[in-house]
């Protein structure tokens, strides 16, 4: 079984992040503070941002597979 780090070697950062936003504009969600962390490079962070709290909501339906 492949441990946290492996898991996580090659991923690139901005073709996650590039990856989620487009999963979230077909869901009808737009994180405007999505970006990679530039402070980080060795963890390949993604920054999710703030979310007003119907945004939140409308991401947390989508998660669970329901329409917005």
């Amino acid at each position: 079984m492949a441990t946290a780090p492996e898991l996580h070697d090659g991923v690139d950062p901005f073709t996650a992040m590039e990856s989620l936003r487009a999963a979230l504009d077909h869901a009808g969600i737009v994180l405007p503070s999505l970006a990679v962390d530039p402070a980080s490079p060795t963890l390949r962070l993604v920054e999710l941002g703030r979310v007003r709290a119907d945004v939140a909501l409308r991401l947390a339906d989508a998660l669970r597979g329901a329409t917005a």
